[in-house]
């Protein structure tokens, strides 16, 4: 099988993107295909790999999770309509084969994708992801797209819709012991399950051992899903550092969702303004919780790596 593909990434937080009106895959072969193409050594290489699927209105109703209260309210300023939901599917997998609901790096790009290849010509535009539709501003320089602010929805705090086992109704600066050692996590979900962990003053983020201590988090008995998880240094009021070890993928250069889940946890826990930079391995977020409006902004860079052709046996 040759499949046409992009590598793409946001912050270094890399993708192989295929466009699915390209090629034709059979959805029981998705998981093999993804890690094969996600293998470092033998594959192309990445985080995982994301399916694009530019949407008609018939096809956006016979999503499975697509619901007449996730449709779109009427806005003048990007002139939708109720009857809208989106305009392009993302379809998300993580290195391992497992599939994910949310990447904020990786919604990013699909919106350069299809702005770039000129499946869109707007500047404002919808994606689904698992059910959940995200709308995206993009800056365009010399007709590409190099900056995409994202609506990332309100943070879900409720323990048990995260998921993580609790006996508080939330989440907040909670105490968990793993490997014989005790944190304080403050859990959020962004669409996906985050467990966010504040270094204290003296611990050393580029020198904390996440290899270590990532897949014990990430398959703790407390995460019915397994979670991601951010280790926090906050450097002032308005900066903060991250690691993130994510659920299927082990260590990225970066996670927007984890970066708007930790911009959420300072803010809960009254280390930081609502408005962040968020520093990570592979550049740099700006990340807002509009508390009034309960809506969590994120605004980053995309980019491309490099476009071929994969042939591949399933």
């Amino acid at each position: 099988m040759k499949i046409e593909f992009t590598k793409m990434h946001g912050c270094g937080n890399d993708y192989v993107y295929i466009n699915s009106a390209n090629v034709q895959i059979a959805q029981g072969e998705k998981p093999e295909l993804v890690r094969k193409l996600s293998d470092r050594h033998f594959g192309i290489g990445g985080d995982g790999v994301i399916f694009i699927h530019p949407l008609g209105k018939k096809e956006l109703r016979a999503i499975p999770g697509i619901h007449k209260d996730m449709r779109r309210q009427p806005d003048e300023r990007q002139g939708g309509n109720a009857e809208e939901t989106a305009d392009f599917e993302m379809e998300m997998y993580n290195a391992d084969g497992s599939r994910a609901e949310m990447c904020g790096n990786g919604i990013r790009c699909v919106a350069k994708y299809v702005y770039d290849k000129g499946l869109t010509e707007e500047k404002s535009i919808r994606i689904v992801s698992c059910g959940k539709v995200k709308y995206l501003d993009l800056t365009i320089e010399d007709g590409k797209a190099v900056s995409v602010k994202v609506n990332m929805g309100a943070p879900v705090l409720r323990a048990e819709e995260v998921p993580v086992l609790s006996e508080q109704e939330e989440a907040i600066a909670e105490k968990i012991e793993v490997e014989g050692k005790e944190y304080e996590m403050t859990c959020v979900s962004m669409g996906n399950p985050h467990a966010v962990v504040f270094l204290k003053e003296w611990e050393d983020l580029d020198g904390f051992a996440i290899e270590e201590t990532g897949p014990y988090f990430e398959n703790h008995r407390r995460f019915p899903k397994r979670t991601n998880t951010e280790f926090v240094k906050v450097i002032d009021r308005h900066t903060v550092q991250m690691r993130v070890w994510e659920r299927g993928t082990g260590e990225t250069l970066a996670c927007g969702t984890g970066a708007c889940a930790t911009a959420v946890a300072c803010v809960l826990n009254g280390l930081t303004e609502e408005e962040i930079t968020v520093k990570l391995l592979g550049g740099e977020l700006r990340v807002r919780w509009d508390r009034k409006e309960n809506t969590v902004y994120m605004t980053g860079p995309a980019a491309v790596v490099f476009e071929g052709t994969a042939e591949l046996d399933l």
